[in-house]
Formats: structure tokens, sequence, C-alpha cells
């Protein structure tokens, strides 16, 4: 059976269960636990027989019951009707009180199919495969699949764990990873930057058994605080082989941003959540629920805000190496906005080497109305002067257009930038705009220029934009409907923020 046969097999059984309210979110977490279990089955028969052991049923209390049964796939798949919704249950809130990487999998499980007959297809419908023995593209290409299916569910909101995968294989191309190299990602979603990296290795170098080992247990490091998320990434990567079924976690379920761990890594790829604010719910005497917004106070930040996106921005320069390289995908206000952002980016361009920004057109997330871009730096030591001297900017924006559906952004959309950057000599770059050819996306911008610009803005353009000037130049009719809802929205999420300073 194909990766795409087996995908359209499990996704229909998707569409089944929403009729019973199964939401896909909830559906892709049944078969995350449903998956894991059944390829700790397979380890465990010849010819790997890898000794997995897993705990008994447990009470409400967390002990074992005496008697009870494994948690394992032979006890769960032998069970029919009444019998399998409930034993499936109880493992569920047996395994999630283990530790390491099973704990984590199950984490808050719960049993979201009640029919035990469409739980059993589920069932069934896994067991056909021989998991293990797939290969690990295949696996991986599988389970890819349907992470992309769960984001396109717009109303789950699962879109805004969900980098474009073109955009962030453009990046790796950039970057081009080494092996034997740390790689981190504080708030890593389902993993993308990771498995692009791991790609990106295993395809351009030779490896010897210690830097495979390496890549495979020592390589990655994140954060995720959504447990359903943090168990998607966690299936995702070890479907690609990284890590170990019974190892330790690399994923830290704890907020990225609330200090600093120490540790330092070669490279940090990485997507932020969008949104401006951090915030937590607090009670207040009254007992009423309230939002506040919520600064993180730490000696390495430049500054303290509420600001997610600077905050984000300036932990990444902490967790680098010196000489360490970031690509970090940011929204305009991180280029323009005063006060706090004016001074988080004169210190980036001071302590860092900034050399490039990616501007991005809107159409590629599912998070319409966002504009974003991608920083690339290079952490630098302590120094008088500032370590940036040319920034250069590949405007992908002015007159591109895309969409999710009808025209979504490739890999070949973003071959030219990548040509442009120059991986392999990043300093030997040629401008392809000039007096002469004033339509050019490539330009650089010296520091002394951003410097005198107001508030250090980043965000500059200089293309002229077609659509304001030549009517018979306009997009198709459906992507100007979706620019329009995305512009909108754009504009009420504004709004909404000012509406928050003001309250």
């Amino acid at each position: 059976m194909t990766d795409s046969t087996i995908i359209s097999k499990i996704w229909n059984l998707a569409n089944v269960l929403r009729d019973d309210g199964v939401g896909y979110g909830d559906y892709l977490e049944q078969i995350t636990y449903l998956l894991f279990l059944k390829m700790a089955d397979e380890l465990n028969k010849p010819p790997y027989n890898k000794g997995l052991t897993f705990p008994k049923l447990k009470d409400v209390e967390g002990n074992e019951i005496p008697d009870g049964e494994i948690c394992n796939w032979e006890n769960l798949s032998s069970k029919r009707g009444a019998e399998l919704e409930s034993f499936y249950s109880q493992l569920l809130r047996s395994l999630s009180t283990e530790k390491g990487m099973l704990g984590q999998i199950f984490t808050k499980s719960q049993n979201k199919i009640q029919d035990p007959s469409k739980l059993l297809r589920v069932i069934n419908l896994i067991d056909q495969e021989q998991w293990s023995l797939m290969g690990a593209d295949i696996k991986g290409k599988i389970y890819e699949g349907l992470l992309e299916k769960n984001a396109e569910d717009t109303k789950s909101g699962a879109g805004q764990y969900f980098t474009p995968r073109a955009l962030i294989q453009a990046i790796v191309a950039c970057v081009q990873p080494k092996p034997k190299k740390t790689i981190a990602d504080p708030a890593c979603g389902t993993g993308g930057f990771f498995l692009a990296a791991y790609d990106w290795i295993v395809e351009n170098n030779q490896l010897d058994r210690e830097e495979k080992e390496f890549l495979k247990n020592k390589t990655f490091h994140g954060n995720e605080i959504v447990a359903s998320t943090r168990r998607m990434c966690l299936m995702n990567m070890y479907l690609h082989n990284i890590g170990e079924i019974d190892g330790e976690p690399f994923l830290s379920p704890n907020d990225a941003l609330i200090s600093d761990d120490g540790r330092r890594f070669d490279y940090v790829l990485a997507n932020p959540p969008f949104g401006k604010k951090s915030s937590m719910t607090i009670t207040n005497e009254a007992g009423e629920v309230q939002k506040e917004d919520m600064s993180y106070n730490r000696q390495d930040f430049w500054e303290t805000t509420s600001n997610k996106q600077l905050n984000f921005l300036q932990h990444i320069k902490t967790q680098l190496k010196v000489n360490g390289e970031a690509a970090v995908v940011l929204p305009d206000n991180v280029l323009f906005e005063g006060g706090a952002g004016e001074e988080v980016r004169k210190q980036l361009m001071k302590t860092t080497d900034l050399h490039t920004i990616l501007r991005l057109p809107t159409g590629l997330f599912y998070a319409h109305g966002v504009k974003a871009n991608v920083l690339f730096f290079v952490n630098k030591p302590a120094n008088k002067d500032a370590w940036t001297k040319d920034i250069w900017f590949y405007d992908y924006r002015t007159n591109v257009h895309h969409t999710l559906k009808q025209k979504p952004m490739t890999l070949a959309h973003l071959e030219e930038f990548i040509q442009l950057y120059n991986p392999q000599n990043r300093h030997n770059r040629t401008e392809t705009w000039s007096e002469d050819n004033p339509e050019g996306r490539w330009r650089k911008y010296s520091y002394e220029e951003v410097l005198k610009r107001d508030k250090t803005s980043l965000d500059i353009f200089w293309l002229r934009d077609k659509s304001l000037t030549d009517l018979d130049n306009l997009p198709e009719p459906e992507i100007l409907v979706q620019e329009i809802i995305e512009n909108l929205e754009s504009g009420l999420n504004s709004f909404k923020e000012i509406v928050e300073k003001l309250n």
C-alpha cells in the first residue's frame, strides 16, 4: 500500500468520526497514541527484540493494579465492545503518569472516540501495517500528511503550529546545518524545522556511525508548551528516525521564555507563535477571571516587554553559541515598532551580524492576515563596534500573490532567494537592484543607513506595487478576495491590540 493510499484511508475514517463530534485534532491525537503502541509492539518482536516494558493498568491515584493487564497493543487490540472502550480509557490514564518519552506522548491523554466499533476500526486500520518495516521517509511522509491536513482545519487553530514546509526548506537550504552540531527551536510546534534540518544533513553528508548517533539522539532540542502539539512533534520525530521509543524526550514542556537554562546551541531555527502579547490568566479577589500582560524580567534581555515576539528574539540571541547562527520567522511589527522594539533592533545589530532579511507575502500561513519576515543573524562576542555592517533584503512580498489552496508557495518560488543568499559564501553577494534595474528584489542597506531611519526601522521596501497603477496586472479574483480578507483580519488584530492597551 502506498503512503498516499494510507493517508487517504486514515483520513477518510476521520471524516466518519467527525459525525460523532470527533474533531481532526482529536482524531490525530488518537492516531498518535495507537501508532506509538503498535510500533512498540512490533519492536518487542523478532528481529528487534527491544524488550520495551509497559506498566500494568493503574488506579485513579496512579498505583498499579496488582491483577491489572499490561498497557500494550496486544491487550488493546484483543478487546471488543464496551470492554475495549473501558480498557483504552484506563490505558491512556495509566500511561500518562509514566516518565520519559512514554509519559510525554500520553500526557493529558483522553479517549475521544466513544463509539467502540469506530475505535476498533481505527485500531484495525493501524494493525494492518507493519510500521517498523517501513522506511523512515515513508512513515514520516504519512504523518506529515496528517499534520498538514489537520492544519488545514482552520476551526481547530492547529495551523498556528504548522509553518509552510517550502519556507522551512528554503531557510534550511540557506543555513545548511552541519553534522555534530546542535539545533534548537524554542517554540517547535510539530517539528518542521527539526525534520528539514535532519533531511538536509542526511542528504548532503556521508555520515559515519558517530555522526549518525549524534544526529539521532543529541542534535535537536526544543520547547513546546501545548501538550497535544508536543506529542505530535515527538511522534513526528520518532517516525523520521529521531530519538528512541524508550529514551528521554528532547522536548521540554516548559515555557522557553521564563528563564535562561544555560544551554547554548550552534543553530536556532524557529517560527515563534503569532500574536504580540504574552499574557497569563489570573483570578482577582472578586473571583473574576482576567488576562494580564506578562513581562519576562530577565537579566539577559535588553528590554523588559510583554511583546511575545521581541521576547523570543531576545531569548534566541541568548541561546546561541558565539558564532552560532539563527533564522527566525517574525511579524512586521518587530521591524518597525518603537520603544522596546527600537532598542532590541539596535542591540541585535550591535551584538550580532544581522546580515539578511527575507520579506514574505501574505497567503502563506494558516493564521490569516500575517505579514512576516525571516531574520538571519550570527551571534558574536562582545565588541565596542557594531557587528552588523550591511543588511541584505530580499523582497518576496511586493507584487507576489499566494493562497494556501489555489496558488501555494513552493520551494521553487524561493530558489532565486537561495541562490542570491549564496550559502557557500554569503560574503560574496551582488545586488539585483540598481538605478537601472529598480525592479530588482535583492538590495543591501548599510548599518549607517538603517540607523538614520525613524525608530531604526527595518521595515524597508522599494519596489513599485503594480496593482496600484496597472489594472492589467491584477491577480486572479480569488487571490484578490483572499488578500482583502487577510488585510481586514490583520487590521482587526491591530485594532484589538490598541483596545487591549487602552484597557
